[in-house]
């Protein structure tokens, strides 16, 4: 039996079938708390030790991001797999949209 790993995590498996942490929504619940978050620049979401990161956008503004735990990449959302329980980034838990599962098929109507 194969190991498994964070990139191999055998069956893909959906974006709809993991639980999905927003930024947004993260961002929005820890308003007043968000500069010293950002200096800690760690947080605690769902129960993991997750760092915050930041990117400059346009006149002077900040973007928050959170840093994949696996790839260290930046992150609007994370994802918590249905199996493993692995908190990452959609591209590090394989997972793929609904949408692109079917890309290019056609439905017939006879």
């Amino acid at each position: 039996m194969k190991p498994t790993t964070p990139n191999n995590l055998g069956k893909k498996y959906l974006v709809d079938q993991c639980k999905s942490i927003d930024i947004s929504d993260y961002l929005g619940k820890v308003k007043n708390e968000l500069k010293q978050l950002a200096i800690k620049s760690q947080a605690e979401v769902d129960g993991y030790e997750v760092e915050l990161t930041t990117s400059k956008i346009h006149y002077l503004g900040l973007r928050y991001w959170f840093k994949c735990p696996l790839c260290s990449r930046r992150a609007g959302k994370l994802y918590k797999h249905p199996i493993s329980h692995i908190l990452g980034c959609r591209r590090c838990l394989n997972l793929e949209y609904r949408s692109r599962r079917y890309k290019g098929m056609v439905e017939s109507c006879n």
